[in-house]
């Protein structure tokens, strides 16, 4: 039997195939074109856990009309596929398409990239470094090509160098191009606090940023709840909120990532809502504030002439990054920051690009 996704494949004519079932109405001068929107499609490109889990969430929450899967396994990316295109009847309506080609992709508004080699445990995220810009010399060249107007949205880690990588590839503004960064790593932070204040963490402000990975910095000076600082009251109330309980904290917060990895051998779920929250923003112009990774030279005190990409607190919209916040750090938290910048703009001298 000849296998298909549609009943195109199998021969039937699509042509006209809706009009034994709806009649137009008496005055028909309103065709069912005249008032067609402008149809959003989304690229997820790596069909694996993290990036199927994005594709489900972003289908879910009904972001796009169409979204087109990348995958270098033809066989796993057919299965993905149709097991989402066989969930139509209990989704919103939106085209599914899948290829090993990246044409696929073409005209795009957004493009996620997830594609890489899986973080092993014990692995740390730079270790990846090498293993994934390969990857993305194919990769973000032809998604450029093919859709020169979008937006990049990187999730594979390292994801602060891959960003920097895929703004150079690419040849887009920097504010076309984000990585995924700490809005995770603040999810998770958030959690910590809210489950300790016994408040919903949606109530809860707090950013990581810097570096998504080992070097991440905790803004502890900006935590707060219903507009209230947090750090002073639980430091009254709580004499072990020292430094170290603070920095156990955050340890906490980075390692959580390495934890589901020894546990269940890869992440997925919720870097799938994370990245979701980062598409509604994007897509439909919600101008929320996420932690997530940018071009920060000269911030502060970041040094300009450093092309670094890492996490701070980003205006998200249409147009992609619309602004950047000024956060008021203390001077160990900055320092602590240009620290992580540090880091991560070595990791990239090391590219040569």
């Amino acid at each position: 039997m000849k296998k298909a996704s549609s009943l195109s494949q199998l021969g039937f004519d699509a042509d006209g195939a809706s009009s034994g079932f709806f009649r137009p109405v008496a005055d028909g001068a309103c065709t069912p074109s005249s008032h067609r929107r402008r149809l959003t499609k989304v690229s997820v490109i790596g069909a694996g856990n993290v990036g199927m889990a994005i594709a489900q969430t972003i289908l879910t929450r009904d972001l796009a009309d169409e979204i087109a899967l990348v995958d270098a396994l033809p066989d796993k990316l057919r299965g993905e596929m149709l097991d989402l295109q066989h969930a139509a009847a209990f989704l919103p309506r939106t085209r599914l398409v899948s290829d090993t080609d990246l044409a696929v992709t073409k005209g795009s508004d957004l493009a996620i990239v997830t594609a890489g080699a899986r973080q092993i445990p014990g692995e740390t995220r730079l270790n990846l470094l090498q293993r994934n810009v390969g990857l993305f010399r194919k990769i973000v060249p032809a998604l450029a090509e093919h859709s020169p107007e979008a937006l990049l949205l990187i999730v594979s880690n390292p994801v602060d160098v891959l960003t920097y990588v895929a703004w150079k590839l690419s040849g887009f503004p920097a504010s076309r191009v984000i990585g995924s960064g700490t809005n995770l790593d603040s999810s998770r932070f958030r959690f910590l606090l809210a489950e300790h204040l016994d408040v919903n963490a949606q109530d809860v402000q707090a950013y990581m940023v810097g570096e998504h990975g080992d070097s991440s910095v905790a803004v502890w000076s900006s935590v707060s709840v219903a507009g209230m600082p947090v750090l002073k009251s639980l430091q009254e109330s709580h004499s072990s909120f020292d430094e170290e309980a603070l920095e156990g904290i955050r340890r906490a917060v980075v390692d959580s990532a390495y934890e589901v990895i020894s546990l269940k051998g890869y992440t997925s779920w919720a870097i799938g809502y994370s990245v979701a929250s980062l598409v509604a923003s994007l897509l439909r112009d919600q101008r929320r504030i996420h932690p997530v990774s940018v071009l920060v030279r000269g911030f502060h005190g970041i040094p300009a002439e450093n092309d670094v990409f890492l996490s701070l607190p980003a205006r998200l919209g249409r147009g992609g990054v619309l602004g950047v916040a000024e956060m008021e750090l203390t001077e160990e938290e900055a320092k602590r920051l240009r620290r992580s910048a540090k880091t991560i703009w070595e990791n990239c001298q090391l590219l040569g690009l």
